[in-house]
């Protein structure tokens, strides 16, 4: 499909009612396209994505668009939200040990290439603590900084590992033996 027919067919998964905070809606979409405005249409409905739960097809439709187009943000983006649907969803506030603290000298990619350890309270058999993997999305940041606080996202890379976890419940970030940062989980969204 070229970049119309996978923005036509994505904006068709859209519900009519849905709509952005600012009141836009998939007839925006429609208005954007009939005008070869695709980046602008492309945008819309990664915001109308982002309001309201939507099919593995819309966003792999969005993803496509967005690598011919060749937005790599937006690719990234709508890969990234394929993978929640697929793998779940934790979300949490994360807080980076500073320089002086953590062997991290530098920021952390904001965009799902960091896969880190996290302690989320797993045993091992022998009752030894285990850590269990998720890439890292950091939400409206293009990067975090060491001592830095941000809203993240976490796609767990085994998602039965994650089931006990549960909003309020604080778990540590490990990319070597010590602790990198400390998130507080505000949202979890595991597939069935």
């Amino acid at each position: 499909m070229d970049v119309i027919e996978l923005l036509e067919s994505a904006s068709l998964l859209v519900p009519e009612e849905v709509a952005t905070e600012n009141d836009l809606t998939v007839g925006d979409v429609w208005d954007h396209l009939a005008h070869d405005e695709w980046q602008i249409a492309l945008n819309l409905l990664e915001e109308l994505g982002d309001g309201h739960p939507l099919p593995l097809t819309f966003w792999e439709r969005l993803a496509g668009a967005a690598e011919q187009l060749h937005l790599e943000r937006s690719a990234a983006w709508c890969h990234w939200r394929c993978s929640e649907i697929r793998n779940g969803v934790i979300r949490a506030d994360l807080t980076l040990r500073p320089v002086a603290e953590s062997r991290r000298r530098t920021p952390i990619s904001g965009h799902g290439e960091l896969r880190p350890m996290w302690d989320i309270g797993n045993l091992s058999p022998t009752g030894d603590v285990t850590v269990s993997i998720a890439r890292l999305w950091v939400e409206d940041m293009p990067f975090l900084e060491p001592g830095g606080r941000a809203a993240v996202r976490l796609v767990p890379l085994t998602p039965s590992h994650w089931r006990h976890v549960e909003a309020g419940r604080r778990i540590s970030m490990h990319e070597d033996r010590t602790v990198a940062g400390t998130a507080v989980v505000t949202e979890v969204h595991l597939p069935l």
